[in-house]
């Protein structure tokens, strides 16, 4: 482990790899590039079988602010815990060891963070390359990503999917000292977007493309266990059950394709369970399932006040079922919340 510096730097940026010895050396030096110079930065070799400590080092020999740190493969959540703990800053960047940054990416970042002594967490817009490989799934997620623009659109959208990408991230040290990330059965990055928005910190967004997000078949999003859509149902029931539903064990279910019966078996497992669904199928219509009835949206105003979960996939359907329900008088973030 190289020596640490002097003097506190402005901003950690953190970078656990694992055999990302191919992309390492453009992530490096996209870091080494930044206008705000004054950082350092911590690749964490996550037990790595190929030449990643190698290229790093390479890095480390030439910049004093880039520091290695060597360990057993324990995992991506042990790797950013091992980083974090040796950070000098008080704002940690988080970026991946095959992502790109933009030259003023810190730099805007830190500058958010000094306007607001409130701001927790900051993300920003990515683009998605090299774009021959992105498919209708990654084309409508970036599109996704793209349309939120504000710290309400963030706590809006959270349960729908993460709305920060996790290498995107800028975060204050005292925010993951008291909020460190923990190994769950879904990814330690949205169990913290929604554990900070339980706990009503500021999260927010820069809507600038300020990281390049590669996409490749090694991505750790294609492999994990804990990014299986089955991963990320569990984690949103399990924080609507703590939020929204908490206080109530009955709810109201908007949608019955297949994020809302996932959703409702996920659910069932913290004994909340739906009184009604609302949905358009005709088959459906009229219909009890698990002892619901099957109802169309116009029964909505009449039906009891429960929360309403909106599993409804897609941006247009989605916007259309918020504005049925605005116009029976119920509020998103009140009365009902987008969970697909």
């Amino acid at each position: 482990m190289d020596q640490k510096p002097a003097t506190q730097p402005s901003i950690s940026v953190l970078i656990p790899a694992r055999d990302a010895a191919a992309t390492l050396d453009a992530t490096l030096e996209s870091v080494r590039r930044q206008t705000l110079r004054d950082f350092e930065c911590l690749i964490v070799d996550d037990g790595s079988v190929d030449a990643t400590s190698a290229v790093a080092a390479r890095m480390t020999n030439r910049d004093a602010r880039f520091r290695l740190i060597t360990t057993e493969s324990r995992g991506l959540v042990s790797a950013l815990n091992t980083g974090l703990a040796d950070c000098q800053a008080k704002l940690i960047a988080r970026m991946d060891a095959d992502d790109l940054m933009r030259r003023d990416r810190l730099e805007k970042q830190y500058a958010a963070f000094a306007r607001d002594p409130a701001l927790a967490l900051l993300g920003t817009h990515t683009r998605i390359f090299p774009r021959a490989r992105m498919g209708h799934g990654l084309h409508a997620y970036q599109d996704w990503l793209q349309s939120i623009r504000t710290a309400a659109e963030i706590r809006r959208e959270r349960f729908i999917e993460s709305p920060l990408p996790h290498p995107t991230w800028m975060i204050r040290r005292s925010v993951l000292t008291e909020f460190p990330y923990r190994e769950t059965r879904w990814s330690e990055d949205y169990d913290l977007i929604l554990r900070l928005a339980e706990a009503d910190r500021k999260l927010d967004i820069l809507p600038q493309r300020l990281l390049l997000w590669r996409e490749h078949p090694g991505r750790l999003t294609h492999r994990a266990e804990t990014l299986t859509i089955e991963s990320f149902v569990a984690a949103k029931a399990h924080f609507l059950a703590s939020g929204p539903l908490r206080d109530s064990s009955r709810y109201i279910l908007c949608g019955y394709g297949h994020t809302g019966r996932a959703l409702r078996r996920a659910l069932l497992a913290h004994d909340r369970q739906p009184s009604h669904i609302v949905d358009v199928h005709p088959r459906r219509l009229g219909k009890i399932i698990h002892g619901a009835p099957v109802v169309p949206v116009t029964a909505l105003p009449g039906l009891p006040d429960e929360p309403i979960l909106v599993s409804v996939a897609g941006v247009g359907p989605r916007q259309k079922v918020r504005a049925e329900l605005a116009a029976v008088g119920r509020v998103e973030g009140r009365d009902f919340f987008c969970t697909a």
